[in-house]
């Protein structure tokens, strides 16, 4: 099937497959967003009708609810989902560790879209009035999709490989590392092994490290300059930046400002 009409593949192996070969929870992350990108992606090109292959979801519409009928092409993502699972997880047929990492990630990327599939309304009526509704299910937005996906990259589970014999020979599972946390779901991240020192420059890790890196001195999060800049501290300069202030609107219709400088305090680290 013509999937390169999305352009999923140059996506997955630029994405996916540039980053470490370490089974980190910084991979994990990218695995599942990669596989929600292709989802996503496919699952939109089919509602904006650019394949002939696909096309809008009439199987979940269900009856409409009082105010509202439907309309519009309603985006079908178990379809999306359905080539990003073929695609993504068609190289992870392997009985080792790195392969059950990938496909649960793979899969936790997936799900997350259709756990937040959403009516998306359109009011219709005189002067604007919403007297009818049309309503189609869409997806969420992408940056919202990261967004969560960066919450559970925050809080993936550590886990062990565990080795045993099986009919087909020698297959590796993972196991939770520590019992006393929350055992991971299968919309959690998943990985094993620990992540790379990205304070420093290092060409393998694809790292660029932190020295200059703007950070926020009043920020106690990854932003802050506590942590971002691993202990070594940061400078502080004074930066001037000229910005439209002032702004009038005149009838009808333009608006004016005039132009002000700011002074910054801009932090790097050192």
């Amino acid at each position: 099937m013509p999937w390169g009409k999305w352009g999923v593949e140059l996506l997955w192996w630029v994405v996916v497959y540039g980053i470490s070969a370490q089974a980190t929870r910084e991979s994990a992350f990218v695995h599942a967003i990669a596989s929600a990108g292709v989802a996503f992606a496919v699952t939109r090109s089919c509602a904006e009708g650019t394949s002939t292959m696909c096309g809008c979801d009439s199987h979940h519409k269900g009856p409409p609810g009082e105010g509202w009928k439907w309309g519009g092409c309603s985006e079908d993502a178990e379809f999306g989902v359905l080539v990003s699972r073929e695609f993504a997880d068609a190289r992870e047929n392997r009985p080792d560790a790195r392969s059950a990492m990938n496909r649960h990630n793979n899969e936790a990327g997936r799900s997350t879209i259709l756990d937040h599939m959403h009516l998306r309304c359109k009011c219709h009526g005189l002067s604007g009035s919403c007297e009818v509704k049309t309503c189609w299910w869409a997806q969420p937005d992408f940056r919202m999709l990261g967004d969560y996906l960066k919450d559970k990259y925050d809080s993936a589970s550590e886990m062990v490989v565990e080795k045993h014999r099986e009919s087909r020979g020698w297959v590796e599972t993972l196991r939770v590392k520590y019992n006393f946390f929350k055992h991971p779901t299968e919309r959690d991240l998943v990985y094993y092994e620990g992540s790379p020192n990205f304070c420093e420059p290092n060409q393998e890790t694809g790292s660029f490290g932190t020295r200059d890196r703007a950070c926020n001195v009043s920020s106690h999060g990854i932003e802050g300059c506590d942590l971002l800049c691993c202990g070594r501290g940061h400078n502080t300069r004074t930066e001037k930046r000229k910005e439209k202030c002032h702004c009038i609107f005149h009838w009808c219709c333009y608006v004016s400002c005039q132009e002000c400088v700011r002074v910054y305090d801009v932090h790097t680290c050192k």
